[in-house]
């Protein structure tokens, strides 16, 4: 009944909407009607928002705008053009989203803008930095032991447990690699069968397939009333709430450790602890509270293990289905370290590896609808019009998969990020990390990780598909886009 009340409405606003909306269409960017309330909801793909907003693209223009909801949303598929926009700061705010921003209260990094934003970012870089995110070093080389640490097991795991049946690397992975993230995040790790990390990596797995940036939850709140929506909206609410009494938990046995004079793991937590304590004692307190404590967390926790691990899956489904493609890289990989396992001063040394892993980020973006930023303050793109409040899309997968940019796009073709030299080449039209001010801060180490990952995978195991298998290649689309269960058989080179 609710829903049949909103379409009505909606009906009934259709006249004076169009009449409101006919004066600002000549100032703001092409773009298709929508419904009043309900936007262009209604017609966009929840199984491929990003595929229904790049036929947008395709149609409007390299500047297009549609309502979603009532929020006013605007589509930027010009690489060029993205960088320009999402350097200035009239675009450094968050979409007035609800599950992302209103339900996060603003807190956190993904979620923050503005002062808070700024003090926060600049702290979590600075944190990474500290613990090795750099170029070289003894901090590299300590964050690296780390890395190849998780790598080792997981390579260890996937050749005793698969068989000609093969085995889906997804858990593996999940536990090493969310594992590296625990010790790099809290100073802390768990054991693969461990009751509360099955139960966080469940919640982390789910989590990501709810919330989907053109969700219609996200822009009509109200339909968390009725029951579909009512239970997503449940979960996620308990989710977090249980997530955060983790964090607490963990928080009060670190600051146990501090006080009893025991040593601790170097950890964004302990770093953030620190920072707290110290500016308790100030005139300076900032925004180093609680609340924005166990959001800091979770955010740095799960953007780095979500986009990552959908990438290392991402790669070596590709590696599978293009067998020649993970030959060439292990002739490569052989021809180079000559029996020596691969290590990140290696990385200058193997650019089709890093040709591939560039590739798989290009054509399945992780985060294909990007990361929605808000505009501050009225303003301009190209000429066109721009209200306060509004939500730019970066649509990375109109860009990475745009003929303009990239010849035959739907193919896998590693040799599109070699330069004439043989080097690595970096495309204008390449933005997997985004770019701008709100650009990914953990680019460094997702980088570190994945070349560390992918090289030594397939420097010690060849991987190939059961017969009784059919890949897909199409993926699953949340707030990332990651591939649906497969298995592999891994089988050890040596």
């Amino acid at each position: 009944m609710l829903l049949l009340l909103f379409i009505l409405v909606a009906l009934l606003l259709l006249p004076l909407a169009i009449l409101r909306s006919t004066g600002h269409r000549q100032k703001r960017p092409p773009g298709p009607w929508g419904l009043p309330v309900i936007g262009y909801l209604p017609w966009i793909d929840s199984k491929a928002p990003h595929e229904t907003l790049t036929n947008l693209t395709r149609r409007y223009g390299p500047v297009c705008a549609l309502k979603m909801g009532s929020v006013y949303t605007v589509l930027l598929s010009d690489p060029r053009l993205v960088r320009q926009v999402l350097a200035k700061d009239s675009f450094s705010g968050r979409a007035p989203l609800y599950l992302t921003h209103g339900i996060m209260g603003g807190y956190g990094l993904i979620c923050a803008e503005g002062k808070l934003w700024r003090e926060q970012r600049r702290f979590a870089v600075s944190c990474l930095k500290n613990l090795g995110m750099l170029k070289f070093g003894g901090k590299r080389d300590r964050l690296e032991a780390r890395i190849i640490g998780a790598v080792d097991e997981s390579v260890s795991k996937l050749s005793v447990h698969s068989g000609r049946q093969g085995v889906d690397p997804f858990e593996t992975l999940h536990h090493c690699l969310g594992n590296l993230m625990n010790r790099i995040v809290f100073g802390k790790d768990y054991r693969e069968d461990d009751v509360v990390w099955k139960w966080l990596r469940h919640l982390q797995e789910e989590g990501v397939k709810h919330i989907g940036v053109a969700g219609p939850l996200n822009f009509l709140p109200i339909l968390r009333l009725l029951p579909r929506f009512s239970k997503v909206f449940d979960y996620l609410i308990d989710g977090k709430r249980k997530t955060h009494q983790v964090y607490k938990q963990i928080i009060a046995e670190h600051r146990n450790q501090v006080d009893n004079g025991e040593e601790t793991m170097d950890s964004v937590l302990a770093a953030f602890d620190d920072e707290m304590r110290r500016r308790m004692n100030s005139d300076d307190p900032g925004h180093f509270t609680e609340p924005q404590f166990l959001h800091f967390l979770a955010d740095l926790f799960g953007a780095s293990t979500d986009t990552t691990l959908a990438t290392i899956r991402w790669f070596l489904l590709f590696m599978v289905a293009y067998p020649e493609e993970q030959l060439r890289i292990q002739q490569e990989l052989d021809a180079v370290l000559r029996g020596k396992n691969v290590s990140l001063d290696d990385r200058s040394a193997l650019p089709y590896l890093e040709a591939a892993i560039a590739e798989t980020q290009r054509i399945r973006s992780v985060v294909p609808v990007g990361i929605p930023h808000g505009t501050t303050e009225d303003t301009l793109i190209a000429g066109y019009e721009v209200p306060k409040g509004s939500m730019v899309v970066p649509l990375q997968w109109a860009i990475h998969m745009n003929p303009k940019y990239w010849q035959d796009p739907t193919k896998f073709k590693p040799e599109r990020f070699i330069a004439q030299d043989g080097s690595l080449a970096k495309p204008e039209a390449f933005l997997p990390f985004q770019t701008g001010k709100r650009m990914c801060l953990g680019e460094d180490l997702a980088k570190m990780m994945l070349f560390l990952f992918t090289g030594r995978i397939l420097q010690r195991l060849n991987l190939t598909s059961p017969e009784d298998q059919q890949l897909d290649l199409t993926g699953e689309c949340g707030i990332t886009m990651t591939p649906k269960p497969y298995r592999l058989i891994f089988t050890s080179r040596s």
